[in-house]
């Protein structure tokens, strides 16, 4: 139900806008907006203890996602610049068990616009990001807490509408891949964890574009 609500308004939102002009995604404008997604991960989780045996995990989770980010376009249709995603997801292992997983990341991306009509286009985006993953596990009533590297990539297409007001609003799906590895010793038992999740999001959101400090359109 949630899902269909969210393509209504959607969709609503994307037949009451008009005009793009292709002077938005000229080179040497800017683009500047945010991403909200939601998403079901499929995670493999690899642990080694000391002995060198190894015991896998697949738990399965839903993520919600915030993505904000600026972009520069180098050349007429494609952009590059830098963004911040932050997700969070919750997995309950069992009645008392369960694990929260907070992934803070900064990165890259590429966009390239294929204009589709006079007030909407096609786009293809691919990025990557760096940063700390924090999970917090309840285990048997006891806590742990971890913190570690990741290095996550994405890619995939989206479709915009933009109004005369240069304010575009956005879908986009992607297919997302992230890994980490760290060690950890409790009670002198040394063990390390590999963790790598695909993921597929769906995210709606806006962008505003701008050519310098001007709104594109007004002379």
């Amino acid at each position: 139900m949630k899902t269909f609500n969210l393509l209504t308004i959607l969709s609503f939102s994307l037949f009451s806008l008009q005009y793009l002009s292709a002077q938005v995604t000229e080179a040497g404008n800017f683009m500047i907006g945010s991403t909200l997604g939601l998403s079901s991960a499929q995670s493999r989780i690899t642990q080694v203890d000391a002995q060198g045996e190894e015991s896998e995990e697949t738990p399965s989770s839903t993520q919600f996602s915030i993505a904000p980010s600026i972009g520069y376009f180098i050349m007429d249709e494609f952009a590059v610049g830098i963004g911040m995603d932050y997700t969070f997801s919750k997995v309950d292992n069992s009645s008392e068990d369960y694990t929260r997983d907070s992934d803070l990341l900064f990165g890259p991306f590429a966009r390239y616009y294929f204009l589709a009509t006079d007030d909407s286009a096609l786009f293809l985006e691919a990025n990557f990001g760096f940063g700390n993953s924090r999970d917090d596990k309840e285990l048997a009533g006891q806590t742990q807490k971890i913190n570690t590297n990741i290095f996550a990539m994405g890619f995939g297409p989206g479709f915009t509408v933009v109004s005369s007001g240069s304010i575009g609003i956005e879908a986009l799906v992607k297919y997302n891949f992230a890994k980490s590895d760290f060690d950890t010793e409790i009670a002198g038992i040394k063990q390390q964890t590999i963790s790598k999740t695909n993921q597929f999001d769906f995210s709606v959101g806006f962008r505003y574009y701008f050519g310098g400090l001007t709104k594109i359109g007004s002379n």
